[in-house]
């Protein structure tokens, strides 16, 4: 499996393909949230207002404290830290093409050969669907969110019709 090369930028190269980079036309299919990844962004962007506020503002309270400009700047760090931690909420994508299916999520990527997986579900309740795998194993695919509704409904079928497409490729 190739390293993540692009983790923050998103939307096509302007340049010379990166060294490990998938090749465009890999995937067939490539799914990532959308509702879930508005709200980390706006929640993202209010920890760093408030917290940038709160390390200003803090030299001039009267609470009795003597905050520094040291302890200042660890407030401001401290939240921009909290805000890129919740921004990593944006990292989940689902890719499938011919080669298998590559499951992204906030910590890592996943990949599988398509002889390893036995199907995608939806179970009742639950706030992300999953990747069956063979040995009754599965991975959370936190891209296809129920938050999402008819779209997350679309790719999982779009998903099936793929993967009934390169399965009966593998059987022949």
């Amino acid at each position: 499996m190739a390293p993540v090369v692009r983790i923050w930028k998103r939307g096509p190269d302007t340049g010379a393909p990166s060294p490990g980079a998938p090749e465009s036309g890999r995937w067939d299919l490539e799914i990532r949230p959308r509702r879930s990844v508005l709200t980390a962004r706006i929640v993202s962007a209010a920890i760093a207002i408030v917290f940038t506020v709160a390390g200003v503002l803090s030299a001039h309270s009267s609470t009795g404290v003597n905050f520094r400009a040291a302890d200042q700047i660890a407030v401001i760090l401290f939240g921009w830290l909290l805000a890129a931690s919740v921004l990593l909420l944006t990292r989940p994508r689902v890719q499938v093409g011919a080669e298998g299916v590559v499951v992204r999520n906030a910590f890592g990527d996943s990949e599988f050969q398509w002889k390893d997986v036995r199907g995608v579900s939806f179970p009742d309740k639950k706030a992300w669907a999953r990747l069956e795998l063979a040995g009754d194993e599965y991975v959370p695919m936190l891209a296809v969110r129920a938050n999402d509704g008819e779209r997350a409904a679309r790719a999982l079928d779009r998903f099936r019709e793929l993967g009934a497409k390169y399965t009966a490729a593998l059987n022949k």
